[in-house]
């Protein structure tokens, strides 16, 4: 039998594209009717940050117990729950590189105004925070994934 793969990276680029799509279309319509685009504020790329750096912390933890330096904090159910928490960091991250790419997209044809470029810029800087929070969900995930057993290896190749 084979293991789950857990999310793929074709996974998050998809997301991200639909989120763009959406968003995009969501936005080109709230701005046809005068509204501005939000602006993005800090707090949701300190955050990002800081859910990067707790997920690598956690994914860290479940590598050593894997490697063999036991950890009698790191229970079964808390590496399958950072397991879970990295692969929803990594959807996270890539729903809100289409968000904020999608508002790169809307605010692009005023670039040559000067407060559409500093916006442009925040946004561009929170797209790639989000894209370094979906990479470190990856890398969890990786961190997380259990290595086969020997015995299984000489099993599956008896079955091929």
């Amino acid at each position: 039998m084979r293991p789950h793969a857990g999310i793929r990276v074709t996974t998050l680029v998809l997301a991200a594209v639909a989120a763009t799509v959406v968003a995009w279309l969501l936005l080109r319509w709230l701005a046809s009717g005068g509204n501005l685009v939000p602006d993005p504020g800090w707090v949701g790329g300190v955050a990002m940050v800081f859910l990067g750096a707790a997920l690598l912390v956690g994914g860290w933890q479940v590598r050593q117990v894997r490697d063999g330096h036991p950890n009698p904090t790191i229970t079964p159910l808390r590496a399958a729950r950072t397991l879970v928490l990295g692969q929803a960091g990594a959807l996270t991250g890539s729903v809100l590189v289409g968000w904020y790419v999608a508002n790169v997209l809307v605010l692009l044809p005023d670039a040559d105004i000067e407060s559409q470029r500093a916006r442009i810029w925040a946004f561009a800087v929170h797209a790639v925070i989000a894209l370094l929070l979906a990479a470190a969900g990856m890398v969890v995930q990786a961190w997380c994934r259990l290595r086969p057993r020997d015995d299984e290896d000489e099993n599956d190749s008896d079955r091929s």
